[in-house]
């Protein structure tokens, strides 16, 4: 068996029905009698293991003086007697008067459930009855509730069919209207993508040709007024879409409208004539509690009656639309062409600009090339005068290395350790000035190569900029759509 007070649960433990009130057996061993201990709960720091439920279920097993482990076998009972006193000490015990007031508690609440248990009888009998008449009385509402719905489907029905047939005469008639819109506002797009590119060029330029100039500016003025201009053609053109969406939109919300109501007519005439005895009905679990609704009644006739006034109203809106659009074309092609001359004028005073730029950063060039030279020259006489200082500074300090093997007074600090000494102090100084001046020549080399490279640089970049501006955005712009291209009649 094992020791009381472990994990491992008997298997023919009886357990009850409140564990706290549980109290386990107590054992049957003589020296399990001697002291009566009040229950005190173990310690959670308790070295055994130790779960309450399981302590009470193993404590269920009657003990006899077999040994509690496989290590105490042959040993003899009076040697096993001071350990199973010891393990008394251990573990708490119950008095006998707990043991009488468990019963009693037992007793009490059998009695107690006996009695709820007479009192939900009664009350369950009188709500059966209850729930059964209400259930009645609320499907004898449902249903006719369902039949007045099905007759105000009806209704709105006949009202959605004639409305829907004058709406689709109006549709027609805008729709060629926007189509000579829509060829207007296509030719734009070859005048607006030469000015974009042009832009995008430019972007190409590098370094401080990246400038924001007056080339630039009268770009982006370009974009602008033909933007400008498609976006009022859009917007007109978006206007007549939007007037087409609309009255499209509005005859599929009556076709949708009428669509749904004859389906809803079909559901609800169905559900009418549902019956508790029918076909086809089945439990559908959480269905009450998804509110898939999203209408009233109130709000349900209003949708309808909305979509009936929206048709009547988009038919009226359609005819004023066509007169703006026309006059709308002549102004845009005006501004376009007048915009067009302004950049090509721009561009061609920026590109003599730039080429006299280009001109004076060569003759800059060339005076810093030379200059680079002179210096590098100057840096070669510097490291070789350093270098010819190395082999007087170390005769003097092999002279002083040799002098300090002099014995005993010897070792005179006379006028010759003196000199030496200087000797190697100034030499010192003369290699760090030397050193010193080597570094400044070196500085003043690297600011003139860097000056080298930004003026290469910048030739390159005008270069560069000369031939985007020059033969890339100039070579695009001598084409341009001509006003009956703009106002949509080819």
């Amino acid at each position: 068996m094992e020791l009381v007070g472990s994990p491992l649960t008997a298997t023919h433990a009886h357990p009850k029905s409140t564990p706290a009130n549980f109290l386990p057996a107590i054992s049957t061993m003589a020296s399990s009698y001697k002291n009566r201990f009040p229950y005190y709960p173990l310690p959670r720091s308790f070295s055994l293991p130790w779960a309450p439920g399981a302590y009470y279920r193993t404590a269920a097993i009657n003990p006899t003086l077999a040994p509690f482990s496989g290590s105490a076998q042959g040993l003899t009972p009076s040697k096993m007697l001071p350990f199973v006193s010891n393990r008394t000490s251990l573990f708490t015990r119950y008095t006998p008067d707990d043991w009488y007031r468990s019963n009693l508690t037992n007793y009490r609440e059998s009695e107690t459930s006996r009695h709820n248990s007479e009192n939900l009888r009664v009350d369950t009998s009188r709500l059966i009855q209850d729930k059964y008449q209400q259930t009645k009385k609320t499907q004898g509402e449902s249903t006719k509730n369902l039949g007045e719905r099905v007759n105000d489907i009806e209704f709105w029905k006949s009202e959605l069919c004639h409305e829907l047939d004058e709406m689709i005469g109006e549709t027609n008639e805008l729709t060629d209207m926007k189509k000579r819109l829509e060829r207007a506002l296509a030719e734009t797009e070859a005048p607006l993508q030469v000015a974009q590119e042009c832009l995008l060029h430019r972007e190409k330029r590098m370094g401080i040709d990246l400038v924001h100039d007056n080339v630039e500016k009268q770009l982006f003025t370009e974009v602008d007024v033909i933007r400008s201009c498609q976006e009022r053609m859009q917007r007109y053109l978006d206007r007549a879409k939007a007037q087409l969406a609309s009255n499209r939109a509005a005859q599929h919300e009556l076709e949708r409208d009428l669509a749904n109501k004859q389906t809803a007519h079909r559901i609800d005439d169905k559900c009418h004539h549902l019956r508790n005895t029918s076909d086809g009905i089945s439990y559908y679990r959480g269905v009450e509690r998804v509110d898939a609704t999203i209408s009233v009644p109130d709000s349900w006739a209003k949708f309808t009656d909305d979509n009936i006034l929206r048709s009547q109203s988009e038919r009226a809106a359609s005819a004023k639309l066509r007169d703006d659009i026309e006059n709308l074309l002549v102004v845009t092609a005006n501004e376009m062409w007048n915009q067009f001359n302004s950049v090509n004028v721009a561009f061609t005073n920026r590109i003599a600009e730039t080429a006299d730029a280009k001109s004076k950063i060569q003759t800059h060039l060339a005076k810093t090339l030379q200059e680079i030279f002179q210096l590098e020259m100057s840096i070669e006489a510097i490291k070789k005068a350093i270098r010819e200082k190395v082999p007087p500074l170390k005769v003097a300090q092999t002279r002083l290395d040799e002098r300090t093997r002099r014995p005993n007074v010897e070792l005179c600090r006379d006028s010759a350790q003196l000199r030496l000494v200087n000797e190697v102090h100034e030499l010192d100084e003369t290699i760090q000035s030397l050193q010193q001046r080597l570094r400044d020549a070196e500085d003043t080399l690297q600011t003139l190569v860097r000056a080298k490279a930004v003026l290469e640089h910048d030739l390159a970049v005008k270069a560069n900029s000369l031939f985007i501006d020059q033969e890339k955005c100039m070579g695009m712009r001598k084409s341009f759509p001509c006003t009956a291209r703009l106002v949509g009649y080819v």
